[in-house]
């Protein structure tokens, strides 16, 4: 079964300086109904005005993925670390039993664009650790490509739960991709841009679907497509 979350009905806060929107219940944001799916607690639409960002604050117990779609976005925090986050890179910031960290955008007229992910982990109070890595386009191009995995499999960055993240770029052209999903998984799936199909379901620029007693799930590009898709267990 497939349930369709349309980009028009999350939530949404405009703030000025960033304009989010919101998959799950977050913030201000509450909906009963939209706590989260499985271990994935947020998908946050983030766009970030040019020479601005969020100050330094603080996370615990909390896995958060950074995915960047168009801008350059600068990570400080509490560990030491220092990077700036770009499109096609994934950051993954475990929170454990507590961080800090800034995330901002230093161009004067450029703005950022990334989704803020949020997994809660499997275990509480880990020591907190962060990972970044690059997947270009041409590796996610016409596959399911794993970014995130509780192994680091084929590369990934390492999360702390049962939950696999792939990335997909595909084209109006490319062959449907498919997808098995275990006995006792479900997924998420959630369109970056473009407009794609699932298991014959249409879905467009920052829908979602939450997918559970599927067997598999099949792709099919309606354009030129990007999307997520996360492998939970149920």
């Amino acid at each position: 079964m497939l349930t369709i979350r349309k980009a028009e009905d999350r939530g949404h806060a405009n703030h000025g300086w960033l304009d989010s929107h919101h998959t799950f219940s977050f913030a201000s944001y509450h909906d009963p109904r939209e706590m989260g799916w499985g271990p994935l607690r947020v998908i946050n639409e983030d766009r970030v005005a040019p020479g601005m960002g969020f100050g330094t604050h603080p996370h615990r117990d909390m896995e958060i993925i950074s995915y960047v779609i168009d801008g350059a976005l600068e990570h400080h925090d509490t560990m030491g670390t220092g990077a700036v986050i770009r499109p096609g890179d994934v950051q993954r910031m475990s929170a454990g039993t507590g961080v800090a960290h800034s995330e901002y955008n230093h161009s004067r007229d450029h703005g950022v664009h990334f989704l803020q992910i949020w997994v809660e982990p499997a275990q509480r109070g880990i020591p907190p650790s962060y990972e970044q890595k690059h997947f270009a386009d041409a590796e996610k191009r016409g596959r399911l490509r794993l970014v995130a995995s509780p192994d680091g499999a084929d590369g990934s960055v390492t999360i702390h739960q049962d939950a696999r993240l792939y990335a997909s770029v595909l084209a109006a052209n490319d062959a449907p991709l498919v997808h098995a999903l275990a006995p006792g998984r479900k997924a998420y799936v959630h369109v970056v841009k473009g407009r794609v199909e699932v298991n014959g379901a249409a879905l467009a620029t920052g829908d979602g679907a939450k997918v559970q007693g599927e067997a598999t799930l099949a792709f099919k590009a309606a354009n030129d497509a990007e999307f997520l898709v996360f492998d939970m267990l149920a």
